[in-house]
């Protein structure tokens, strides 16, 4: 991953589809990416929710290109660095949920599961959808997943 490090913190690109040098990682670089996503989180909870789905949306169409781009520059569909996708799945994932620590704390573990073993059809769509779509689409579907649980412990709780 070293010989990685200096073309990914200089490439702007790149840079970006790594999560800001966190998808460098030597281990768990997705959780790695969805860590770094939760302070960004805060700072874009308290944004109007039109402004904050705005945002989301835009993050998803920047995410096809930026990780669809970096992929191919380094010759690895959906390289386990590339964490843009964790971003925008986590946001997701946080969609009108209280910003309490516990429920940041409950949407980051969701989100992992999800994004972990990809029930049907996550798994199935991360193999057959290639580009820049491909990295992103399992992400956000993960993200639609462990928003639906957390709405519903919301709501129970």
């Amino acid at each position: 991953m070293l010989e990685q490090a200096k073309p990914v913190m200089t490439n702007p690109v790149h840079f970006l589809a790594f999560g800001f040098g966190a998808g460098l990682s030597p281990k768990a670089p997705g959780t790695m990416g969805t860590l770094v996503a939760v302070p960004l989180f805060l700072l874009l909870a308290y944004l109007p929710v039109y402004v904050y789905l705005a945002l989301i949306t835009a993050a998803f169409l920047v995410g096809i290109y930026l990780c669809g781009r970096t992929a191919s520059d380094l010759g690895v569909h959906d390289h386990g660095g590339i964490v843009w996708d964790e971003f925008v799945g986590y946001w997701i994932t946080m969609i009108l949920v209280p910003v309490t620590w516990y429920w940041v704390l409950a949407g980051f573990v969701l989100f992992r599961v999800f994004d972990i073993l990809k029930p049907f059809p996550i798994g199935w769509l991360d193999k057959k959808v290639g580009g820049g779509l491909g990295i992103m689409i399992d992400d956000v579907l993960a993200g639609v997943y462990a928003l639906i649980c957390l709405q519903v412990l919301v709501y129970l709780v």
